[in-house]
């Protein structure tokens, strides 16, 4: 009777150990197929949507992402700066555009431009300048505090990129 027992025993032994043997396996066997399913980061890179999320940046200050390997500025502006970027005559700028239309209505103190200055593509500095806007150091070129080309040789205003919020405290790029 002992040896019956134990026969029964080892039994059910190797078939759990053979079962759970079998499960590792196939799913090392399914894990590549299962993650290449995933973007790599050239695709990613090449344009998938970022988000970000602004609880973090506070009023007056500025952060830099990438999208698309280029910088994103995300500003959260003052309300002294709105009022300066909406008091300009839009007949004197030489890429005409208001304010209001180079940020989302209801979120009037985030501006988000892409990064790269419209005369040589140099990466202009956040908070600087006559105009409390980007100052490109490279040629001079100076935007205001709405990405609006002010003073310089840049021809056009800094791109706002496509984006929306997708809640308060959170905007999505792309």
């Amino acid at each position: 009777m002992t040896t019956a027992s134990s026969e029964g025993s080892r039994r059910d032994f190797l078939l759990v150990a053979t079962g759970a043997v079998a499960a590792v396996g196939a799913a090392a066997t399914a894990w590549p197929l299962v993650s290449q399913m995933n973007p790599d980061a050239s695709t990613v890179a090449a344009g998938a949507p970022i988000e970000v999320d602004l609880t973090p940046i506070a009023e007056g200050q500025d952060i830099k992402v990438f999208w698309r390997g280029k910088p994103i500025y995300i500003m959260n502006r003052t309300k002294k700066q709105i009022d300066e970027a909406r008091q300009v005559p839009v007949s004197e700028l030489r890429d005409p555009q208001t304010d209001q239309s180079r940020v989302k209505e209801g979120h009037d103190n985030w501006l988000v431009v892409i990064g790269i200055c419209t005369h040589l593509g140099c990466i202009p500095i956040a908070h600087d300048g006559n105009y409390d806007g980007f100052f490109c150091p490279c040629h001079g070129s100076q935007y205001d505090s709405s990405g609006r080309i002010r003073q310089g040789p840049a021809p056009l205003n800094l791109p706002v990129p496509p984006y929306q919020f997708v809640s308060d405290s959170k905007i999505q790029i792309g």
